[in-house]
């Protein structure tokens, strides 16, 4: 699904509520009588709410639960019930993240720069949905070289922990998001495009690429589906990977 306002609340945690989007419907309906009440104080707010006057108080003297300022972050740049370009964006930086990348602990995405996917195709996902990069590792002996956002990196992570992306480990998912199968045959095909570009072995003196992946059997069965309706050419299923022809791979520009 495309980032809503109650799904990227359920990304944060809280001690106080155990569905933190419930947070997010009390700020609310706390704004919402403070604004047709102005006089009433925070204890009668929290009494006609039935609320306790302490979190009241925080909220009528401009504080904001961490789900509300994501949520108006991810407003703000367009990544919330995005419009179609931007929903494409982020179909692609999904399959950038999902193939080449991850989400740590914190929320920041990052994404691996490769053989077949460089620096500036992967600043290009990140530029298209209206964020800087940095570079971290460049210098590195025997460390990838990753590019990150420099600005919203938590909240973007949160928008792509809620349209299908893991959080962490990656090897858990068992299936393509439902986002990629919803959006249009060419965000699908980009997705296809990019994913393949990263996962892709390069095969010395071989048109043909192979697909491996530590991941359930469902979700290479689901890659291998999306893959076949974006080519032609012959893709081929085994217990860990996937081997796409000659054909097919030249249909996905891979050289």
């Amino acid at each position: 699904m495309e980032p809503t306002a109650r799904s990227i609340a359920r990304t944060y945690s809280d001690r106080v509520y155990p569905d933190p989007w419930e947070k997010v419907e009390d700020y609310q309906r706390v704004q919402a009588y403070a604004a047709e009440h102005p006089n009433a104080g925070r204890t009668a707010v929290g009494t006609a709410l039935e609320l306790p006057a302490g979190r009241v108080r925080s909220w009528l003297n401009g504080g904001r639960p961490d789900p509300v300022r994501g949520i108006k972050t991810a407003s703000a740049n367009g990544w919330l019930e995005p419009a179609c370009d931007m929903a494409g964006a982020l179909v692609e930086l999904l399959a950038h993240v999902l193939a080449g990348g991850s989400i740590n602990e914190t929320f920041v995405p990052a994404i691996t720069i490769g053989r077949r996917v460089d620096h500036d195709a992967i600043e290009d996902a990140f530029t298209a949905v209206g964020v800087d990069t940095y570079r971290r590792h460049a210098d590195s002996d025997g460390r990838a070289t990753e590019l990150y956002p420099a600005t919203d990196a938590s909240v973007l992570g949160r928008c792509l922990v809620a349209m299908g992306a893991p959080h962490g480990a990656k090897t858990s998912l068992d299936a393509v998001p439902t986002v990629v199968w919803e959006s249009p045959e060419s965000i699908r095909r980009r997705f296809v495009e990019t994913y393949v570009a990263h996962r892709g072995a390069y095969l010395e003196g071989k048109a043909t690429t192979r697909i491996q992946e530590e991941r359930p059997t469902s979700y290479l069965k689901d890659l291998h589906e999306l893959i076949g309706e974006c080519v032609e050419g012959n893709i081929s299923r085994g217990e860990r990977a996937l081997t796409i022809s000659a054909d097919a791979a030249r249909e996905l520009g891979l050289s």
